[in-house]
Order: C-alpha cells, then structure tokens, then sequence
C-alpha cells in the first residue's frame, strides 16, 4: 500500500491509497481533482473510488468533477451526510477493498459534521492507516459544527482511540504547527510535544508535510485525546473527560495565536 499526500487549496490535504500489485487508488477529499489525477498518473495509479469524510465543500466539492473526469467511478460518503456527487452512501462498519490488497472499514465519527466518516484502511503486511478528515488533527481536533462534546469524544478517543496504535494518521489539513503551538499553553511541560513542534517547524520550512502522525503519538501529544487522564481533568477542573474535552475547545475556540 502507497499513500500519497497531495497538498490542495492553501491547507487542505488529498490522498491517494494505492493497492501496489494492480494500482487501483482511491482517492480521499479530492477537492482539486485535476491535482490529484496528475499524482495518480506520475506513479501510474488508476483512481477508481472516491472516500469523501464530510459534506464540506472543501473536501467534497471535487466529487462531481470527478465524475465528469473519471466515468463510472464510485464515490462514497456518509449515509448521513447528504455529501456533494455521492454515489453510494456508507455506514458506520461499511466494508470497501480497493485492488487485491487494501481493506477500508468505515467508522462513523460525528461531531465536526453529523456524519462525518474516517476511513480504516489496512492490508496484511503493514501498519494500518485511518483518514480521518476534520475529526481528528495531529494535536487537535476538529471545531463541533452539528455536533457535542459528547461526540467528539467517542469518536476520538472511543473509536479511533481503540484503534492500534501503530495506525498511521492522515487528517484534513496542515494545522500542526500551530495546534501544537496552542497545546503547549494548555500543557507546558509536555516535552513529546515540545519535540513535535520543533520537527514540525523544520517539516513546513521545508515544504514537506507534516502527516502522518500515529494513533500512539496522538495519545501523548493532543490534550483532545488525553481527556480520560486525572490530571489533565484537574487542569480545567473538570469532574469528567467529556467536560474537560469541551473546556479545552472552548479555550481553543477563543485562542488568539
């Protein structure tokens, strides 16, 4: 399996998943299809799905233009999400395969959008990898738009939290720096995440992209996802990790950095 990152519009993120025996690709959010054709071409991929997260315009509203450019393709989005160029809805617990190799399972993780899916994607060989759109950032997490606090956190930290935490994370945009910026006012001691910010600076001067993270690294480095901890509940004198996960966004939501 061969995942490829293809920067669109100012920070969003495409990919590509390549089944490598038959080069059949997938492609998530392709919101610049014309850009993430070319990057199947140049390593001889052939897309013939499409995995949309969410209804945002900003990650679906390259669909319909797909299905101009590639007839026949199927495009996939969540049954809940009433997703632009959608033909074929998915579930929570949807099984999809992708050439000879590579199994998706969609998981439902709903807040940012009420049916925003992530995309588990695996083969027998390697680490696992899940599409996690604008649910899950590298050191953050998405702003609760049709969703509560309650959500976010069985979608962070039950569902994709339960995940191993070898799964290589790919998310929606390019936020870490400054995610990382903001977790060191809520944590200032956090030494894993001092050291992520410094690799993630030196990723961005130079052009290089800062995904994936690790389900195993987000547990250390995003207070979104550390929520169960007593201590992290004492900082926000928080009596439950739902609460706290709400008081963290709040003061994200108002952060000035």
């Amino acid at each position: 399996m061969k995942i490829v990152p293809v920067a669109c519009l100012e920070d969003n993120y495409a990919y590509l998943i390549i089944d490598e025996i038959t080069k059949a690709a997938a492609a998530v959010d392709p919101v610049e299809p014309e850009k993430v054709l070319a990057a199947a071409s140049e390593v001889g991929a052939c897309i013939d799905c499409v995995l949309t997260t969410h209804h945002h315009w900003d990650h679906a509203g390259g669909n319909e233009k797909m299905r101009l450019l590639v007839p026949g393709i199927k495009v996939y989005g969540g049954s809940l999400d009433n997703v632009k160029g959608c033909t074929d809805q998915v579930e929570n617990g949807t099984k999809l395969s992708v050439g000879k190799e590579i199994e998706i399972l969609c998981l439902h993780t709903p807040c940012h959008t009420k049916g925003h899916i992530s995309y588990y994607v695996s083969t027998k060989e390697e680490d696992p990898a899940v599409f996690t759109g604008d649910t899950l950032f590298i050191a953050g997490c998405g702003r609760f738009f049709e969703g509560t606090a309650e959500q976010m956190y069985q979608s962070l930290c039950v569902t994709l939290g339960s995940l191993p935490k070898s799964t290589r994370v790919y998310c929606g945009h390019e936020y870490t720096v400054k995610n990382l910026q903001f977790m060191l006012t809520v944590e200032p001691e956090n030494e894993k995440t001092k050291q992520k910010l410094e690799w993630a600076q030196k990723q961005r001067e130079a052009n290089q992209p800062t995904v994936p993270s690790t389900i195993g690294d987000e547990f250390e480095i995003n207070t979104f996802m550390r929520v169960d901890l007593p201590e992290i509940q004492a900082k926000f004198g928080a009596k439950s990790p739902v609460e706290a996960l709400r008081t963290v966004r709040n003061t994200k939501d108002t952060w000035k950095g």
